[in-house]
């Protein structure tokens, strides 16, 4: 499925999410996978993208803490996922403690619902 403008992949990608689905694109052209979505594929600038389903895991690449005061929703993660597939996308690693993430750690994509927008976050493997 190729898009028109990267809004457009954009709201296709926002949309899959909203029906529960997990989706990057891959290129036709050089077979290679792209993540954030976009119009052209940034390996070789081919136009023939379509949506794919990954398998949803991956490696933390690289990982740090925020900070919050607890009225605030307190600590939490913000991790760089390196998928199987090739693509890496910030997220977090939820179900553990912020400071337990770690660098190599295997983990599996879940999509959630938060203040109504739907979102892609990760477990570790073992919590699985």
């Amino acid at each position: 499925m190729q898009e028109n403008d990267r809004g457009g992949a954009e709201f296709q990608y926002h949309n899959a999410l909203r029906e529960g689905r997990f989706v990057i694109q891959h290129c036709d052209g050089c077979g290679l996978h792209v993540f954030f979505p976009r119009v052209v594929c940034p390996h070789c600038a081919g136009t023939s993208l379509r949506w794919v389903e990954p398998s949803g895991t991956g490696v933390v690449y690289s990982t740090t803490t925020v900070r919050q005061r607890a009225e605030k929703g307190g600590d939490y993660d913000v991790s760089l996922i390196d998928l199987d597939e090739g693509v890496r996308m910030m997220s977090r690693v939820e179900g553990l403690p912020p400071g337990e993430v770690r660098i190599g750690m295997r983990v599996r994509a879940r999509i959630i619902e938060e203040e109504g927008t739907a979102l892609v976050v990760f477990v570790a493997e073992e919590q699985q």
